[in-house]
């Protein structure tokens, strides 16, 4: 089967503004003498490739460890677009994916230089989809972007944010975007993977 990581490196990953960067520290190095390398890490929990928890934005809001896996695992739909998302893009893409699979339209992942409005934000909510995937650090505008948040988080709508989708074509995946399983936080990394069902199908002789 086809196997897409669309995950940034950690350490060299993009960092929303104001946030601290990721670093590393070696602990022990076997080059020196330890018995075995350790590496210590320091970061912001909204990283690189990660997901948002409603606590994100809401005081009494689910935690990523309250959250079920499912909402991060399961078929997705893949589309690309640019600049700012309408309501009428949004009310697209979803009639769109349910049109081609009824499961994968909960997960949508939007791939390009775009950022979610606060009307396409609504659109999504409204149709109780499970989790929403961007390019950018930030789902909604850069410069403003809590509305966009308040307005999904508070449909527990989860936020996968920083994915990178240049290898990937539109269409029906299989999406694992676990969280790391941080206790009580806002937010958390996440190795996000992509299998291409298709693939999958023939190697399986279509079973």
């Amino acid at each position: 089967m086809k196997i897409y990581d669309i995950s940034q490196e950690v350490f060299t990953c993009e960092v929303f503004p104001g946030d601290i960067p990721p670093s590393r520290r070696i602990i022990n190095r076997i080059d020196d003498g330890d018995i075995c390398n350790l590496t210590g890490i320091t970061m912001c929990a909204h990283n690189g490739t990660h997901v948002d928890a409603p606590y994100h934005f809401y005081r009494d809001g689910k935690t990523i460890d309250d959250i079920k896996l499912d909402k991060f695992v399961g078929k997705c739909y893949v589309v690309f677009r640019e600049g700012a998302l309408s309501k009428n893009s949004a009310e697209d893409i979803i009639a769109e994916a349910r049109s081609v699979d009824v499961e994968a339209a909960k997960r949508i992942l939007i791939g390009g230089d775009m950022f979610v409005t606060l009307d396409a934000a609504k659109v999504f909510a409204m149709n109780n989809i499970c989790l929403l995937g961007n390019e950018s650090q930030t789902v909604g505008p850069i410069d403003a972007p809590a509305a966009v948040h308040y307005e999904l988080l508070k449909s527990e709508v989860v936020l996968l944010e920083g994915i990178r989708l240049k290898n990937v074509t539109e269409g029906v995946y299989f999406l694992n975007a676990a969280p790391i399983n941080l206790g009580q936080a806002d937010g958390a990394p996440c190795r996000a993977l992509l299998i291409d069902i298709d693939s999958n199908l023939a190697v399986n002789g279509g079973n």
